[in-house]
């Protein structure tokens, strides 16, 4: 029986002590508005996964080029700083995280801590892509966040016509009224 306990003893103490897990709860928009020290709107430049400075993780380096700020301005080319990536044979998948293509047009919710990289806020929560109607060209967010403005639970219904596509001006007057809401 001594040998069992033991060989227990040894096991237990051989496993790592800690799993890392991603938990993401949803965050109210008017939140992610004010949490955010920029909100800019413009055309990703480049991508590029790189080894963490501890060279235990890849990270990806995601260059905006700025068309314009909603919030805040940090410049008229930002980089900002993205968990996971694909570096040679190796890729590494965070949860949530948001992944960019050149070209793409997006508008980003970000800060940082310090002087450091900024960040997107709460992953892939901070991340909208705009894109263009077929016809008229105007820029879209699709899909539109939730605008609950309630402190109550509300169902997200698939196919709800309020959650189709906001034109980017629309999305940008909703975020000026909610920064001046949290004057």
């Amino acid at each position: 029986m001594s040998r069992i306990v033991a060989a227990v003893f040894v096991l237990v103490t051989l496993l790592p002590g800690d799993a890392g897990a991603t938990v993401l709860t949803p965050i109210e928009f008017s939140e992610l508005v004010r949490a955010s020290q920029a909100i800019a709107y413009g055309q990703v430049l480049s991508v590029r996964a790189r080894q963490s400075g501890d060279r235990l993780r890849i990270e990806t380096l995601v260059t905006l080029r700025v068309d314009r700020y909603l919030k805040g301005d940090l410049g008229p080319e930002v980089t900002l700083l993205v968990p996971g990536g694909t570096l040679g044979r190796y890729r590494s998948i965070v949860v949530g995280a948001p992944r960019f293509t050149e070209g793409e047009e997006v508008v980003l919710f970000l800060s940082a801590r310090g002087p450091s990289i900024p960040y997107v806020l709460r992953l892939g929560q901070g991340v909208f892509r705009v894109v263009r109607e077929p016809i008229s060209g105007e820029r879209m967010i699709a899909p539109v966040p939730l605008f609950t403005g309630a402190l109550e639970w509300h169902a997200v219904v698939r196919g709800d016509p309020q959650r189709g596509r906001m034109s980017l001006n629309d999305f940008a007057v909703r975020i000026r009224n909610l920064g001046e809401e949290g004057r």
